[in-house]
């Protein structure tokens, strides 16, 4: 199992997104995605993704919010925690070398047409209602979303 933090940082209707498209082994190729990354011994999950979003974009972020877990189990890469985060305001300048992908700024509605997890569209939805702090758990049988469970309950796919 591995813990993992992401987060989505928004501004003017729009996240910061990251289109994986530049390691050749990436459970997530291909996939636009919030920034994130995993934990290193002895992180919080605030840390984690402190770190992390400084790493990939050069950006320190001045306020997020911790939304919730999302638990993914997978037939193909395990099981994982990631610790789910909003943010709304930073500092620097926004960097355009990432070594895991291209950082752009994408509508919030229009990333739903982009190529993304199909579990993910399930918690930007969770997180554009407002929805307090939540445990989605995601099962995939390989890049197919097979069940979802919102704090416990069985979501209707």
């Amino acid at each position: 199992m591995k813990n993992t933090s992401l987060c989505y940082l928004e501004q003017d209707g729009k996240y910061l997104m990251l289109h994986r498209v530049k390691k050749a082994v990436d459970e997530n190729r291909d996939k636009w995605i919030g920034i994130g990354g995993k934990f290193e011994e002895g992180e919080s999950p605030e840390e984690c993704m402190l770190r992390e979003f400084r790493e990939e974009t050069c950006l320190r972020l001045l306020s997020w919010r911790y939304r919730g877990i999302v638990t993914f189990v997978s037939d193909e890469w395990g099981t994982e925690y990631m610790h789910l985060f909003t943010a709304d305001a930073f500092e620097g300048t926004l960097s355009r070398d990432c070594p895991e992908g291209d950082l752009e700024w994408i509508g919030k509605h229009d990333l739903l047409s982009k190529p993304i997890w199909e579990g993910d569209k399930v918690f930007l939805r969770l997180l554009d209602s407002g929805e307090p702090f939540f445990s989605l758990k995601l099962r995939y049988q390989g890049d197919r979303l097979a069940e979802a469970k919102l704090n416990g309950v069985l979501l209707p796919l």
